[in-house]
């Protein structure tokens, strides 16, 4: 089987993988990757750039997209991965296990935007603003900002006091106030300046955050075994 290409068109001539990531920019938690091969027909009508769709469209596409794939994947490199990497390097991560957990090999992988993990299992080509262009490649970054959405939920239940539900681990105001009060989280990114910051006000001052550690990085229950999804 071949998957449609860019929304509706002719099939293409390889079956298609596409790959987004979602968290890159936020100050704490994984970051996320999705790579998915959709089929001929029955792609899910309505995909789009995850960003431009309302948190109830991308649910209700995220259950389509994992329903009719050929195949699909999502992964994440840890915040001790991002640290020790770099946000880049850890997302090329992130985007390589991804691709690698599919249960069907691509014969082709579009990555979205202008740069291409190296590693990958079959040849791969950048598509900038692809998530707007390719079909796989918009399934992806529903999937991938999905399930970092979903995480930012457990993280909430770990943390309330950062309210990680509300800004989604990203440098709001809420966010960098919480910080300040608080410290930084074992969530939280040391590698990103206003987390340093917030860390080296903390020492200065004798201040102990008052947060729980987090023993490692688990999917919440209920996509934890779902048939094609691998967390990494």
């Amino acid at each position: 089987m071949r998957q449609a290409d860019l929304f509706g068109g002719e099939p293409a001539a390889v079956r298609i993988a596409g790959v987004d990531e979602a968290g890159r920019g936020p100050l704490a938690g994984p970051v996320y990757a999705a790579a998915v091969i959709l089929p001929e027909t029955g792609v899910p009508a309505g995909l789009a750039d995850s960003k431009k769709l309302t948190a109830q469209q991308r649910e209700r596409l995220a259950g389509q997209i994992r329903q009719h794939a050929l195949a699909w994947c999502i992964a994440c490199a840890s915040v001790e991965e991002i640290d020790t990497l770099n946000i880049l390097q850890a997302t090329m991560l992130a985007m390589r296990r991804a691709c690698e957990g599919l249960s069907i090999r691509p014969e082709l992988i579009l990555v979205d935007g202008n740069r291409v993990p190296q590693g990958l299992p079959a040849p791969a080509q950048a598509i900038i603003k692809g998530d707007a262009k390719v079909a796989a490649i918009s399934a992806a970054s529903i999937l991938a900002k999905t399930a970092r959405d979903a995480d930012c939920e457990r993280l909430h239940g770990l943390y309330p006091q950062y309210e990680f539900n509300r800004h989604k681990g990203y440098g709001t105001a809420i966010h960098l106030q919480r910080l300040r009060q608080f410290g930084p989280s074992p969530v939280h990114r040391l590698s990103f300046g206003p987390v340093r910051e917030a860390r080296a006000q903390s020492l200065s001052s004798g201040q102990v955050a008052d947060v729980t550690p987090d023993h490692g990085h688990v999917v919440p229950d209920e996509a934890a075994n779902e048939p094609g999804q691998r967390m990494s």
